[in-house]
């Protein structure tokens, strides 16, 4: 077989075909080079600020620092709420790692029960992942000893020190100085980009109301730390602003001795002093232990008080309005004498009933009183005086020297929420009772307090301390004085000029020395303030809840919502006040029995320095003999039988 021939390399071919390779393969090197020094250079170079500050960021870590909460102090500089140094661990999700791995390595180490664990890991999931959350509040000394041993187990979880919340007198001042409580997520939108340096905020009270300045303003440290995030030192730190202290007009003695004057009694009562218009002690009761709330409540705490029926937690300061009774009938007789209806000396006849012109069979009864002046339409609670009086009147004048001395309206206390009460008109009546008729009976009953009236003991004791400084009424407040700092002078708080009431300073001595008869000979209050070593005026009342239909029933046999409130308004020494008080019970009956007793014990303490006595109780029938027996009792204590007629409207059954 023949030989195939063989082929002779082409060595110029090879060569021209190397070269173009090495050429290829060159540039392929030369733009891979050029590119990573592109690469180079945009890292290095563009970007380094970006780089250098994510490296910078590696390195340092901004703390913020807490400001000091202001303290709040009562008047003789007693600390009402206080700070105390506790610590607490927070996490930070994307160097912490998954919330519920997490939560059980640390419950080797801390005390964490599931209540705590349960609100930690709903806020570890919602959270941002660069922004603490805190696991546990108020850490014990051992437990932080235990983790500070521990820490390297724990990357992302810190042990900060804060200033925790007390109040040492708990329930003493729950309505008053209020309680903080933990930033949720409508607070974090209220603080803005300044509230994630805040652990708690003011949510109800004074601690409410003054939150802002309270709180102070936050400052920073900044820190160097370790590939473990363990700190190296601290590099800077701009000082956070303490919040500002609060001096309080109210007397932390007077406070307890109106608290132990009620006893076990409910309701409500303010005392201040009328020639400034500080207010001196206030209670609303029952109360609650405040410092439940600082670092959350637990469920079974919060149930037992949302389970109690006499809702510890509604402050009846600010939002319980109830009927003034007979208590509104000075100011009925300072707006009568004012508005030229009646002069000090008219007197009408007071035979037991009144009846409205036309009227036949159903009537409103009353004692028998005889002629009657101002003077002892107050002291004797003449209901129909005020019956004649507020017809005479007219719905529209009367209601205007209403609104004159502050009800319908905020008394502007340094509490939030404080609603602004009703006084009985055809507007309010077709507004809240969806009736368009106003009838004249309607103003019979608002002419004693009864009907559609809705006033807060704040706008009672406004008044009554407006009839005391000679018809000057000022607004009540809270807070006398502040200080930015510990070692600042106080700083009193300007207060507004007070308004007058009236322009006639013989109409309202007149209607003082009535009140001031109430408390005197045959006054209606006279057998409790008997024997005092000064000389005091007030007013009794008895406000109706609830339509109970038949008269005879004894009121101590109804649970305490359907019985009567006892009231009374006051002040002593009657001939230089320097107190005046309001006063709700409820269930308390004619005020003469239940209210007036506190007020006589309130008085003993401010002005003798005198502690209350153990208080009647009216819990339960055990008690029954320590009470007074309404049973009885219509309107005032017992007058001349009345003159036999048709039955009494239910509304005027508590006339006083």
């Amino acid at each position: 077989m023949p030989r195939a021939p063989r082929l002779m390399k082409n060595h110029a071919a090879e060569a021209t075909l190397f070269r173009a390779r090495a050429l290829a393969g060159f540039v392929l090197v030369l733009a891979g080079l050029a590119a990573l020094a592109g690469w180079y250079f945009r890292l290095q170079v563009l970007r380094h600020d970006e780089f250098a500050t994510r490296s910078e960021a590696n390195r340092l870590r901004m703390v913020p620092v807490v400001p000091a909460r202001g303290l709040i102090y009562d008047r003789k500089g007693r600390i009402l709420a206080d700070n105390v140094a506790a610590w607490r661990l927070d996490a930070v999700p994307e160097r912490a790692g998954e919330g519920g791995a997490l939560l059980a390595r640390l419950r080797e180490v801390v005390a964490i029960d599931e209540e705590q664990g349960s609100r930690f890991l709903r806020e570890y999931k919602a959270s941002r992942p660069f922004k603490p959350v805190t696991i546990k509040l108020r850490i014990s000394d051992d437990e932080a000893a235990r983790f500070a041993v521990n820490r390297w187990r724990f990357p992302g979880v810190d042990l900060v020190p804060y200033l925790g919340r007390v109040y040492p007198h708990g329930p003493l001042l729950a309505h008053v100085v209020g309680y903080v409580g933990r930033v949720d997520e409508k607070d974090q939108a209220a603080l803005g980009p300044a509230g994630s340096a805040y652990s708690h905020v003011g949510k109800t009270g004074l601690e409410r109301y003054y939150d802002e300045q309270l709180r102070g303003k936050p400052g920073f440290r900044r820190l160097e730390t370790n590939v473990d995030g363990r700190t190296v030192r601290a590099l800077d730190t701009v000082p956070a602003t303490p919040g500002t202290d609060l001096q309080l007009s109210i007397d932390l003695d007077l406070q307890r001795a109106m608290v132990d004057a009620f006893g076990e009694l409910e309701g409500t009562a303010v005392a201040v002093d009328p020639r400034t218009g500080e207010v001196l002690a206030m209670v609303s009761l029952p109360a609650y232990d405040t410092n439940l709330f600082v670092n959350g409540i637990s469920h079974a705490d919060y149930k037992a008080l949302q389970d109690n029926p006499s809702r510890p937690q509604f402050n009846r300061l600010v939002l319980g309005g109830v009927a003034p009774g007979s208590t509104i009938k000075p100011l009925t007789t300072l707006a009568g004498l004012d508005s030229g209806v009646r002069r000090p000396e008219d007197r009408i006849l007071s035979t037991g009933v009144f009846r409205l012109p036309g009227m036949r069979g159903r009537g409103w009864l009353d004692g028998v009183h005889g002629w009657t002046d101002a003077r002892k339409a107050i002291y004797e609670s003449v209901n129909t005086y005020y019956y004649q009086l507020a017809l005479d009147m007219g719905v529209q004048r009367y209601d205007t020297y209403m609104e004159r001395y502050g009800f319908g309206q905020k008394t502007g206390i340094d509490l939030a929420g404080e609603i602004e009460g009703i006084v009985p008109s055809p507007a309010s009546k077709q507004q809240y009772e969806k009736k368009t008729r106003w009838y004249p009976g309607d103003l019979v009953n608002a002419s004693i307090g009864q009907g559609l009236w809705k006033v807060t003991p704040l706008q009672l004791v406004r008044g009554v301390a407006a009839i005391a400084d000679d018809g000057r009424m000022r607004r009540p407040h809270l807070v006398a004085s502040t200080r930015p700092r510990f070692d600042a002078p106080w700083q009193p708080l300007p207060q507004a000029e007070p308004i007058r009431i009236s322009d006639d300073a013989g109409h309202v001595r007149v209607v003082q020395e009535g009140m001031q008869m109430t408390t005197t000979g045959s006054g209606t209050a006279a057998r409790i303030f008997r024997g005092t070593p000064y000389l005091s005026a007030g007013k009794t009342g008895t406000a109706q809840v609830v339509n109970r239909g038949v008269r005879a029933v004894d009121p101590r046999s109804l649970p305490l919502w359907k019985r009567h409130r006892g009231l009374y308004i006051g002040y002593a020494p009657a001939d230089d006040p320097k107190i005046a008080i309001a006063i709700a019970v409820e269930g308390g009956g004619f005020g003469a029995d239940s209210a007036a007793p506190i007020a006589r014990k309130v008085f003993d303490a401010w002005l003798m320095g005198k502690a209350p006595a153990p208080a009647a109780t009216n819990a339960g029938d055990d008690a029954a003999a320590t009470r007074p027996d309404f049973s009885n009792v219509v309107g005032n204590p017992p007058a001349p039988p009345p003159v036999p007629t048709a039955p009494v409207p239910a509304s005027a059954e508590a006339a006083r």
